[in-house]
């Protein structure tokens, strides 16, 4: 085969993804050189992204060459890429893709822990993407949001010089880059708190339509899974009709032989979104599925209840109130502290702190634990993980999915051969500890515990969201359940309640407000 000409954009990650590609054809016995070849994007940078005319404004440049035979191959971020190819052109392989989340980097002197993403109130966060404004003004409203444009660099360079408290990057181009951030405070958002463009983090090799023989050879550097995933992302895309600056994110991963999907869609930048989480055997027909939940005549909820008192700015009750959904929130059980005062020896020589709930950070720190400066904290999930901000300390590790036995996996691994504190309830499972190996210590301190209600009136809401097995208890001692109430149950335990009971039950894929969110808008009722 002839020496290959690769078209590139000249910014520094356009290059690193063109070289990565050479280097990939190297392996297979192709060589190529590279062409670089500015696009409107590159050239027009006074204006925000979607006031560009028209769509593929990194792409089209590109496009036209290849079309025009100056070069063979033109190597794209496949998010930039329109949903349907120029006549003549096609998509001849994928990468495999690299890590989809973003990044936020703050400067350090402007870091809040204690607020959610660690931004002050009313820090100004530099980002171009209508995509993740509407996500990051519905995590934090009070926000301000600039338009930031550039390449990766040059947008670091802006953050240094003190034009932003803070900048959102995909994680992806920071990673090929190799870029030190040490001088930032640095804060992954992971891929469910705040879902990414379709097909972040993949590289799309494009190519003529009738170049067969390079279309063969390319398949030897093909990543087919990555391929399969992202394929259900750009068709959302495309039934949505929407280009690159359309508020809509759809990540989609293949896990434990399921396709599960999130989707995230809003009308404009300042729109509170929409959140989507499904689960499938197959991508056949899924993403038709996706669309046809944001349908506007699709028959939502009137009336939610959720055993949990809901603040009045809270993310879960500002995604219902979009859909004029009334909830009824309200703990069934009380809690009380059954210790006053914290016996030092629990603290000692103590590696990792562990909390199963809100409740467990709450009562722990009430207690006024004075801590080592070692210690590191582990979580079940976000909604702890936010508890514990409020304490001024970050988690190590957060627990990323409702699945309370992967999370005790995870979490067994990670502190193998160390000491863990366990602060709890007193009724609590003890599903973490029963994971942990012999060679770790666990240092058990129930520290509260929970009562029962009495006489609980019950609820003609459609949809009941159970946040405890504490709680289902409760409500079904004076309830019945109406063949027409769907239930959604946070965490494992809680579900096996209604298996036990003979209801079928929905389980988000994150228990906290996000997740809850996702579960009422995926539920139809008659």
């Amino acid at each position: 085969m002839k020496k290959l000409i690769i078209g590139t954009r000249g910014s520094d990650l356009a290059l690193w993804q063109a070289n990565n590609t050479k280097d990939r054809l190297a392996s297979i016995g192709i060589e190529a050189e590279l062409k670089i070849i500015k696009t409107q994007g590159d050239k027009i940078l006074n204006l925000r992204l979607d006031k560009l005319e028209g769509k593929g404004f990194f792409t089209k440049e590109l496009e036209e060459e290849l079309l025009g035979g100056t070069i063979d191959i033109a190597v794209h971020s496949h998010k930039d890429l329109p949903t349907t190819n120029p006549a003549g052109l096609i998509i001849a392989a994928v990468t495999e893709r690299e890590d989809p989340a973003e990044l936020l980097l703050i400067l350090k002197d402007t870091v809040e822990v204690s607020n959610k993403l660690s931004l002050k109130k009313g820090a100004m966060v530099g980002t171009s993407s209508n995509r993740r404004k509407a996500q990051l003004l519905a995590l934090r409203p009070d926000l301000n949001i600039e338009d930031l444009r550039g390449n990766v660099p040059t947008r670091i360079q802006k953050l240094r010089d003190e034009n932003y408290d803070a900048i959102m990057l995909a994680k992806a181009g920071v990673n090929r880059l190799n870029i030190d951030l040490s001088e930032f405070h640095v804060e992954v958002v992971d891929t469910t708190e705040l879902v990414p463009a379709p097909a972040q983090g993949a590289l799309a090799i494009q190519i003529r339509e009738n170049d067969t023989e390079l279309f063969t050879a390319l398949q030897q550097i093909h990543d087919s899974a990555t391929a399969e995933e992202i394929a259900v992302e750009r068709k959302v895309l495309n039934l949505f009709e929407g280009g690159c600056h359309m508020p809509l994110g759809c990540y989609c991963k293949k896990e434990n032989g399921l396709f599960e999907v999130w989707t995230s869609k809003a009308e404009t930048d300042e729109d509170f979104p929409d959140r989507l989480f499904l689960r499938s055997e197959t991508t056949e027909g899924l993403a038709e599925k996706i669309v046809a939940k944001f349908n506007k005549e699709r028959k939502l909820p009137a009336k939610v209840f959720i055993s949990r008192e809901i603040g009045e700015h809270s993310y879960f009750r500002k995604a219902l109130a979009k859909h004029d959904i009334e909830i009824d929130g309200r703990s069934l059980i009380r809690t009380f502290p059954i210790v006053n005062t914290l016996d030092p020896f629990y603290l000692k020589n103590i590696d990792w702190i562990f909390f199963s709930s809100r409740n467990g950070v709450e009562y722990f720190f009430k207690l006024n634990p004075v801590l080592a400066k070692k210690v590191q904290f582990g979580v079940v999930g976000r909604g702890s993980e936010d508890t514990l901000r409020k304490f001024g300390h970050l988690a190590d590790f957060v627990g990323e999915s409702g699945d309370i036995v992967e999370v005790a996996e995870e979490f067994a691994k990670l502190v193998a051969g160390q000491t863990v504190l366990f602060p709890r309830a007193q009724d609590s499972l003890l599903t973490i500890q029963k994971s942990l190996g012999a060679d770790t210590k666990v240092v058990d301190l129930p520290i509260y515990e929970t009562v029962v209600a009495d006489d609980i009136d019950g609820t003609t809401a459609e949809v009941l969201i159970f946040t405890s097995p504490s709680n289902v208890d409760a409500y079904f001692a004076d309830n019945l359940l109406d063949p027409e109430q769907k239930v959604i149950a946070i965490g494992n335990s809680t579900g096996k309640k209604f298996e036990e009971m003979g209801v079928k039950y929905t389980l988000p894929y994150s228990p906290d407000e996000i997740g809850l969110a996702e579960a009422v808008f995926g539920t139809e009722v008659r």
